[in-house]
């Protein structure tokens, strides 16, 4: 009961899925629910692959590609994007760790925050609109999943940042060694299910890429956020969707 109530709080709050369902839940359910990240991505995926299946009859592709991403920001809220952009402005403001951290709590929108949602979002529907068309509604099962798998391995491989309380607390203090390890055996199975070599080779580059990353961003202010969390999920999606296109064009 514990694993599907956290698979609940999950896609609850990481989608904006109607799911109406009261849950009392606690910290380390927030952080031990992350072990359910690729799957939340995957339901995800499903619902944008069904879309697009249905708008290939009407629109083009690249129509479609981009009526995808803005049915991606409208399923997940621009949560993701959001941590994207608070971590460029302040990763990218070249001042103390202190400052860092402040600028990424401000909720107003800057320069790099600008220029990088922009950014991804361009790598994003331009991969897309150019990945061969017999992968083209698999890579858009498969690439929410890759995204959430970062948030998965950003969390159990850091510390938090912040010296109070924060929206990625919960997820980075309790997701640990065992919830990576099981949400990287559900990433697999999801993986193998694909029955494809190049999908495979594809799908091995978002695990180390996310770690890399959030590796990156932690030496900046001694550790991860939420918004960091979130970024490395974005930048993870994006790196899987360009590795695609490379490999699948």
């Amino acid at each position: 009961m514990k694993a599907l109530k956290r698979l609940v709080l999950m896609l609850q709050f990481f989608t904006r899925i109607p799911i109406n369902i009261q849950i009392t839940a606690n910290s380390s359910d927030f952080g031990k629910g992350l072990v359910f990240a690729p799957f939340v991505g995957l339901v995800i995926g499903a619902v944008l692959t069904i879309a697009a299946y249905g708008l290939l009859f009407i629109f083009p592709r690249v129509m479609v590609s981009a009526l995808v991403l803005v049915l991606y920001i409208a399923i997940t809220g621009g949560l993701h994007l959001d941590g994207l952009g608070d971590t460029f402005d302040g990763i990218f403001s070249n001042r103390p760790k202190e400052r860092i951290l402040e600028i990424m709590r401000d909720s107003r929108v800057g320069t790099n925050a600008v220029l990088a949602v922009a950014s991804v979002l361009l790598l994003d529907f331009t991969a897309l609109t150019q990945i061969n068309e017999e992968y083209f509604l698999r890579i858009i099962l498969l690439m929410p999943m890759a995204g959430r798998a970062g948030s998965l391995v950003g969390a159990a491989v850091s510390g938090y940042a912040r010296l109070g309380e924060g929206l990625g607390k919960s997820f980075i203090d309790f997701c640990g060694k065992k919830e990576l390890i099981w949400g990287l055996i559900i990433y697999s199975v999801i993986s193998l299910l694909t029955f494809d070599l190049k999908l495979w080779i594809i799908l091995l580059l978002p695990p180390l890429a996310a770690l890399l990353t959030v590796k990156y961003f932690s030496s900046k202010v001694g550790g991860a956020t939420g918004d960091i969390l979130g970024a490395v999920c974005e930048l993870n999606q994006c790196i899987f969707l360009v590795a695609a296109c490379g490999i699948l064009f």
